[in-house]
């Protein structure tokens, strides 16, 4: 008993001796990062005491619950887009593909695999399609896109414990007024008994399950549309395809409509006109020369329909008219790229072909860059909207109605050589 006493102790030298070691072998800046962690955590931990706790008690969240989900709780610094406590903010220079770069969203490839995946699904589940289809209003192939996207029909697993990722999101992410409510979400789900806390995995922004639902939105629109008393998006098909139903429709999705179509646009229409604000009916866009993509007339739709002109990439790619059913799409996520990939799949779906007409190459830009113009643009009286460093449809417009005022070619979107020029 001695030995194994003396031998106990004998390890218990060496790994204290070895952690010395190691803690004198550390250089500076790892001993300053160590430290500012560490206070970093003791910030988080009187935080969660101070502040989250009150509020999550008025909101109906019980102590034992609340404890029993922040026991252990620690800040994850393996998350993207993390500002700690005492940090400036660096210059925002990232280079953002999905707006400066349109056409590489929209993978042949990945299309090609989801929509041959999604094909064989909406088979599998026809049963289950059929009645949400009826319920709800919404086309199954459009519930089977998002499903493809966001998870790739539920493959994708999430990696996240989901309280871990929005509680240190809340603490000391750039976006911490979005995800402290959502903190505050799901403790709710644990309250409630939803699900326990291990079952709660989520992507590093807190979207949960097979349909990617922030815990606000999974408390108001999931459903149980399997019948088994639970609201099972992580495990369950129903729910998860009832769940992505349910929130198009109470966002307003109309049942006789379509998403969208793509259309030729003459050099006569001006690509200022894109936009949620300058809707008209499809046979005024008729009337100004405006065809489907094949060239046929736009006739044959619904002529008393408000659509919308969309052209993601400006006059550097394809063109749509699209209905308000588009910005419903818009809800789930507010991308214009990804509501078209979630339309242009479903078509796919339907046995529909690729874009007829091709996203012409886009050099990458840097937000700064863009930042800096639409500062420029907005100082000139145009309206860019938000001023983020991204190519929305307000600064596309703005940039083309700048391309017109100085006699250059008007393809309402900027280039790197461009942007130097507005001043």
């Amino acid at each position: 008993m001695l030995a194994r006493y003396l031998c106990r102790m004998l390890a218990a030298l060496v790994m204290i001796l070895l952690c010395a070691l190691a803690a004198a072998e550390r250089s500076p800046a790892q001993a300053q990062q160590s430290d500012t962690r560490q206070q970093a955590q003791a910030q988080f931990r009187e935080w969660l005491a101070v502040t989250v706790w009150p509020v999550a008690q008025k909101q109906g969240v019980s102590r034992e619950t609340f404890d029993r989900a922040v026991a252990t709780l620690t800040l994850d610094w393996s998350l993207p887009e993390l500002l700690p406590p005492g940090q400036e903010p660096l210059p925002d220079d990232q280079r953002q593909a999905e707006f400066q770069s349109p056409g590489r969203y929209f993978s042949e490839d990945q299309l090609t695999l989801l929509a041959r995946a999604g094909r064989t699904l909406l088979d599998k589940w026809a049963a289950i399609l059929d009645e949400l289809e009826q319920r709800y209003g919404v086309p199954r192939e459009i519930l089977v896109a998002i499903w493809g996207r966001e998870t790739h029909f539920g493959r994708v697993r999430p990696k996240h414990h989901a309280m871990r990722a929005l509680a240190t999101q809340a603490f000391m992410g750039r976006q911490r007024a979005l995800y402290y409510p959502e903190l505050l979400a799901a403790l709710l789900i644990l309250e409630q008994n939803h699900w326990p806390e291990e079952t709660l995995l989520s992507s590093w922004a807190g979207a949960m399950g097979q349909p990617q639902l922030l815990p606000s939105r999974f408390l108001r629109y999931a459903v149980d549309a399997d019948g088994d008393g639970r609201r099972d998006i992580w495990r369950s098909v129903p729910d998860s395809l009832g769940s992505i139903a349910n929130y198009l429709r109470e966002h307003g999705w109309k049942r006789a409509w379509g998403w969208g179509i793509e259309v030729h646009v003459p050099a006569s229409v001006s690509c200022t006109l894109e936009g949620p604000l300058q809707g008209k009916p499809l046979k005024e866009w008729s009337q100004l020369g405006l065809t489907r993509a094949d060239h046929t007339s736009l006739s044959d739709e619904n002529s008393d329909a408000a659509a919308f002109l969309l052209m993601p990439a400006g006059r550097l790619g394809p063109a749509f008219l699209v209905s308000e059913n588009f910005y419903v799409l818009k809800q789930y996520n507010e991308s214009d790229l990804y509501a078209l990939f979630i339309g242009h799949l479903a078509d796919r779906l339907r046995g529909g072909a690729s874009f007829l007409t091709a996203w012409r190459p886009i050099g990458p830009m840097k937000r700064g860059d863009i930042w800096t113009m639409q500062r420029r643009l907005k100082a000139q009286g145009h309206d860019v909207g938000k001023v983020d460093g991204l190519v929305g449809f307000a600064t596309r417009t703005a940039f083309g109605h700048w391309q017109a005022r100085n006699q250059r070619e008007e393809t309402c979107f900027p280039d790197a050589a461009l942007i130097p020029m507005v001043r």
